[in-house]
């Protein structure tokens, strides 16, 4: 089961790039443009944020039930992993960071449906996009810096 999930997770972060670098281009050129806030940038926005939900999902069955990673962080207290930078990337810092990636777009998200000016909502979500997307590159593990760590998992 811990393969699967772990799987279902390194592949969805891919939606989660496009959505996201896709949502953050139509809001900035929305919001550098002047243009009207339509249907597909706020499906683009939903599709970023859901993909998202989906990740954090996935995430935490891993945290909280599957991975070696959350259990032993749970164990020791934090004491054990806090001195392992490994163990404290994986159970500390990835899920931290992460979850306000989630709360950042889910925000934006929000914030720019409930934005009355066109050009103000393009603004918020980009803003709020931007921050979140930055949170997820940087948590994620990429395999470029750690080749033990596979761009894609089969």
């Amino acid at each position: 089961m811990y393969s699967i999930v772990l799987a279902l997770h390194s592949w969805s972060r891919w939606l989660v790039l496009i959505f996201g670098l896709i949502a953050v281009f139509r809001a900035f050129s929305g919001w550098q443009g002047r243009k009207p806030f339509v249907g597909a940038d706020n499906g683009m926005g939903a599709s970023f944020v859901g993909s998202m939900h989906l990740q954090l999902l996935l995430g935490l069955i891993l945290y909280f039930g599957l991975s070696p990673f959350g259990v032993k962080a749970f164990e020791t207290a934090g004491a054990a992993v806090m001195k392992d930078p490994i163990g404290r990337f994986w159970g500390v810092e990835h899920i931290a960071m992460m979850v306000l990636a989630v709360v950042a777009a889910q925000v934006g998200r929000t914030l720019s449906k409930k934005a009355t000016d066109p050009v103000l909502k393009h603004k918020k979500a980009f803003t709020w996009f931007v921050v979140a997307l930055v949170l997820v590159l940087l948590m994620i593990p990429w395999g470029i810096w750690n080749p033990a760590r596979p761009l894609f998992r089969f």
